[in-house]
């Protein structure tokens, strides 16, 4: 079925845990625990979740400390659905969200997937290499 974009419900509600596991899986991004994610989810400061007809087809969320370090994380679009500016949408949605509710020094930071770095430079990011780099390690239990 064609997705038809009056449809479309915007909610600034953190996907469930189901929503959230399925939308990572299926936008190929790394997967979690439903454990983790449940207690992941708790840490959204502002989300955004698009649904069709119920479904959840695109997300976005903001964790952080609320004032100084924040990060966009979650970006996600159920690839039926890709090309049709639901990714530019969570985005537009969530920088509202930013300006609105954090202080203007905030510093608001995301990593970046190639080629998904030209749609968050539409937003004002921009690449800190190399005076920085991004770097992240996964906790594992051994």
């Amino acid at each position: 079925m064609p997705l038809d974009l009056n449809e479309l419900e915007v909610s600034n509600d953190a996907p469930s845990v189901a929503e959230f596991l399925k939308l990572r899986k299926e936008g190929g991004l790394c997967l979690f625990t439903p454990e983790a994610a449940r207690i992941g989810l708790k840490g959204t400061l502002f989300a955004v979740t698009l649904r069709h007809n119920g479904e959840a087809i695109g997300m976005g969320r903001i964790v952080g400390d609320g004032g100084c370090f924040l990060q966009i994380v979650d970006i996600a679009v159920d690839p039926r659905h890709r090309g049709k500016g639901l990714g530019k949408m969570v985005m537009a949605e969530l920088m509202a969200i930013a300006k609105e509710n954090l202080p203007d020094t905030a510093f608001l930071s995301l990593l970046a997937d190639v080629p998904a770095n030209k749609l968050y430079a539409q937003f004002g990011f921009e690449e800190t290499a190399p005076e920085s780099l991004g770097m992240f390690c996964r906790i594992k239990n051994d």
